[in-house]
């Protein structure tokens, strides 16, 4: 019998927790420096709490827990969720707690958060449009959302590709949404004002299968459709010689 998506995102990432709480591009980056920053002009005086939504290995909950009263950090895998709390006690960060949670159904009251937030976790989840109603559900009248993801392109051939990639690399991958389709999601679900940005972020290609486990079929697939991309895609992806390459990580903010 085939597991369903939710025991294949787990069967993926249960036991690569340790990885994920050590890879260089989940631990750092512009898009962490400018979350602190959001938070902390909008929160000050480390007022108030903020759910992070498939924490993964916290980085988010991390970066942003000194900034906060409290932060919740839900995941669906309980090694992800063991590695939080082991990490966030050797760095002291005693007002970090862990649920066991899916981002469409959550055991929060209405209203409960002044930032509902999530990194780097959006293109797993099964139903997207039902887990930023639920996030709208849980934030406070006033507060707001805070969105950190992989971009999918505008350009349909470069999406196309891009997406094939990232099927291959893991199979519990399941839409990169471009910035269009984040809009209409997040204006969708009850947010307004919503601030873009995004960066580029280069992913070296032996870190990023072997964090994911890719096999070695699947690696051949992902450099056949490498090497035999059109010459605009490997140039909007930056793809290099030894299959790294890059892509863009965006940012939303949004008002409840």
């Amino acid at each position: 019998m085939r597991a369903n998506h939710s025991e294949t995102v787990q069967s993926q990432f249960d036991p690569q927790a340790q990885a994920y709480l050590q890879s260089a591009v989940h631990a750092a980056g512009p898009d962490l420096l400018c979350a602190v920053d959001l938070i902390s002009r909008s929160l000050p005086h480390a007022a108030g709490g903020l759910v992070d939504v498939g924490c993964g290995a916290g980085h988010l909950s991390f970066a942003v827990a000194p900034k906060l009263a409290s932060v919740v950090a839900v995941d669906p895998s309980p090694n992800m969720l063991a590695t939080v709390d082991r990490a966030a006690a050797e760095k002291g960060l005693a007002n970090i707690q862990t649920i066991q949670a899916s981002a469409e159904s959550m055991p929060f009251d209405d209203g409960r958060f002044c930032v509902v937030a999530s990194r780097y976790s959006a293109h797993h989840w099964l139903d997207l449009p039902a887990a930023l109603k639920e996030m709208r559900r849980i934030v406070k009248p006033g507060g707001h959302l805070l969105m950190i993801d992989v971009e999918g392109d505008e350009n349909p051939l470069v999406d196309t590709h891009l997406q094939t990639i990232e099927i291959l690399r893991d199979r519990s991958h399941i839409r990169d949404r471009s910035p269009s389709e984040w809009a209409r999601l997040i204006t969708d679900a009850g947010f307004s004002e919503i601030h873009h940005q995004n960066w580029v972020t280069r992913l070296e290609f032996e870190p990023w299968v072997t964090r994911m486990r890719t096999s070695p079929e699947r690696i051949a697939m992902i450099r056949t459709v490498q090497r035999e991309a059109p010459s605009e895609l490997r140039q909007a992806l930056a793809i290099e010689d030894d299959g790294s390459f890059s892509m863009r990580t965006g940012l939303w903010w949004a008002k409840a």
